[in-house]
């Protein structure tokens, strides 16, 4: 059995560590106060990163002999990297800063990597109680107080309403570079939300087109990535638009991509 069927085939028990940890997450957000680190680079971090962090890497340390990179970790250096033909990424926490500001739009992420290449992705919305995934070849899902439904890319029934293009982007990094995009588009429809949400709702064609011309860390895309991929969309580098965002670099900062279906 490859590591691909043997994700498929524990795909629930993987869908089950990441409720529980949106739960451990939500039990801090649902309190009045909590504290705030700053990491080394500035970024918050609070007790539900940790939390969530190390209830995801031991149960996945218990089920799979894959390495892991995330957010909250000490990784291994490159030159251990390197030879990872499997490895997850995880954020445990996507969107710490809308955490904090108790808005909702945050998640949980863990996508799996075969060789550089998304196979595989996890997404939780804790607020929402909404879990995504996808493994390359077996399609993208999505669960709803306990329904499992297939994600489908549904556009051809949307092409003669009319309307304008749906783009998306972040509350955080409008800046120039992608209002400069923005405008080249034409007549467009403007939609905001945080964290990896934004590609989830690309997969469920709530948006059209994510421009990233900003700063973004793998563990930030990988898991969306997999469940766009899954149903026909994807995240090129931008500007060219032509090559897939790769994951286990050297420098594990993303290039600026867009995403959107194919």
């Amino acid at each position: 059995m490859t590591n691909l069927e043997l994700i498929w085939n524990n795909s629930k028990n993987i869908v089950d560590i990441i409720e529980m940890a949106a739960q451990f997450i939500l039990q801090i957000y649902h309190t009045e106060n909590f504290i705030v680190e700053n990491k080394s680079d500035n970024s918050p971090l609070t007790l539900a990163d940790k939390k969530a962090n190390s209830y995801i890497c031991e149960k996945l340390r218990g089920m799979f002999n894959i390495p892991i990179i995330s957010e909250e970790n000490k990784n291994d250096s490159y030159d251990k990297r390197k030879n990872y033909e499997w490895v997850w990424l995880i954020d445990p926490l996507d969107g710490t800063k809308e955490f904090i500001k108790k808005n909702g739009e945050f998640t949980v992420n863990i996508g799996l990597v075969r060789n550089g290449v998304v196979v595989a992705g996890f997404v939780n919305i804790p607020v929402e109680g909404k879990t995504y995934w996808a493994v390359e070849g077996k399609g993208a899902w999505m669960k709803e107080k306990g329904v499992v439904m297939r994600l489908v890319d549904c556009r051809e029934n949307y092409l003669n309403i009319g309307r304008n293009l749906r783009v998306i982007s972040s509350r955080s990094h409008m800046n120039e570079e992608t209002k400069r995009f923005v405008e080249k588009l034409g007549d467009v429809e403007m939609v905001n939300v945080g964290s990896s949400i934004k590609i989830i709702w690309i997969a469920e064609n709530r948006a059209d087109i994510y421009p990233r011309i900003a700063p973004t860390m793998e563990w930030d895309t990988c898991a969306a990535h997999a469940i766009l991929k899954e149903i026909g969309g994807n995240l090129k580098i931008y500007p060219e638009l032509e090559e897939e965002l790769k994951y286990n670099k050297e420098n594990l900062l993303n290039p600026y991509f867009v995403a959107q279906m194919n």
